[in-house]
């Protein structure tokens, strides 16, 4: 059974995910790890109360927070890396050595790059009157929103969506596109 280590800033919604599919035995796999660059993580919490290891590593706590990182997914044995709402740029150490998966809330190449995560995203999709969005799950490399692309889930926008709509839409594909994608990485 496979190690996937999750990488995250804030809340790890896509973390709830994969551990509610392992749970439901619809993905063969075990989280054994979590790191946060923020200390106020909701991830960590929530690792802890899963009885995940879990750790601090950013600039602060660590002269070289890459190096930290890449020693813990070796030590856990994790080569499968998921990024929920990891908002650090990782060096080539990390993406040259591990399989890293993202999540990014639009169709891929459309709104990604630097500053465009999250509510951003949506925004500029609503702003640009767009008929269409959705989810795309990519390996992650040493470029902003710039790894091969994995899989892409679409969804047509209504006349009247908002940033606010578009933005629950969309969470609710991505939780079906990580799994999916996280499957066929594991095959």
């Amino acid at each position: 059974m496979a190690n996937i280590a999750i990488l995250a800033s804030h809340n790890g919604s896509g973390f709830d995910a994969i551990r509610d599919a392992i749970g439901s035995k619809d993905l063969r796999a075990k989280t054994p790890l979590l790191i946060s660059n923020n200390a106020n993580s909701m991830a960590l919490k929530k690792a802890a109360r899963y009885g995940i290891d879990n750790f601090v590593v950013n600039s602060k706590t660590h002269a070289n927070a890459d190096e930290e990182i890449y020693r813990l997914l070796k030590k856990y044995d994790c080569y499968l890396v998921f990024l929920s709402g990891y908002m650090k740029k990782l060096s080539p150490l990390l993406t040259s050595n591990f399989t890293i998966i993202n999540s990014h809330p639009s169709l891929l190449p459309k709104h990604g790059g630097e500053g465009m995560y999250g509510r951003f995203v949506h925004e500029a999709v609503v702003k640009n009157g767009e008929s269409e969005s959705g989810v795309t799950i990519h390996e992650v490399n040493e470029h902003y929103d710039d790894g091969k692309i994995l899989l892409q889930k679409e969804i047509a926008l209504s006349d009247d969506e908002t940033v606010d709509t578009l933005e629950s839409k969309i969470k609710s594909l991505e939780k079906i596109a990580i799994v999916e994608a996280l499957r066929q990485c594991l095959k």
